[in-house]
């Protein structure tokens, strides 16, 4: 088994084919489409191959130590920057090709009139440790 992260970024990556923003869906989109998200992550987990996902609000703040004894610097919160998360969605599935179809599954979430967003999704393996060399 094998631990992937899947993305889904609201900004940032390529263009849904269903590319209206969720901030104009109606609240029965928005209903329709976390009922589709909370039914996916529901049959994983009777499959055992969901770990964990959170959907993320769109403020955030970068943070970064600053040297010893001093406050850790901080800028932002950047809602309107260019690269934005919206959620995801941690998998423990047996290959990269599991991961691949359960991407492309989330990605058909409905969006503006039920339809599909047909959103693409980055999916990111956990870094594992290296194989130990035996002799």
């Amino acid at each position: 088994m094998a631990k992937y992260l899947l993305l889904k970024h609201y900004r940032g990556g390529p263009a849904a084919v269903n590319d209206v923003p969720m901030d104009r869906w109606t609240p029965e989109e928005i209903s329709a489409h976390m009922q589709y998200m909370h039914d996916f992550a529901a049959r994983l987990e009777g499959t055992g191959e969901f770990v964990d996902g959170q959907a993320l609000a769109p403020e955030g703040t970068w943070v970064r130590y600053d040297g010893e004894g001093r406050p850790p610097v901080t800028d932002g919160p950047f809602a309107e920057t260019k690269d934005l998360i919206a959620g995801w969605m941690v998998i423990d599935v047996d290959s990269y090709e599991r991961a691949i179809e359960l991407a492309g599954e989330l990605s058909a979430a409905p969006g503006a009139g039920g339809k599909p967003i047909h959103e693409w999704l980055e999916v990111r393996p956990f870094l594992t440790a290296p194989p130990t060399i035996t002799e």
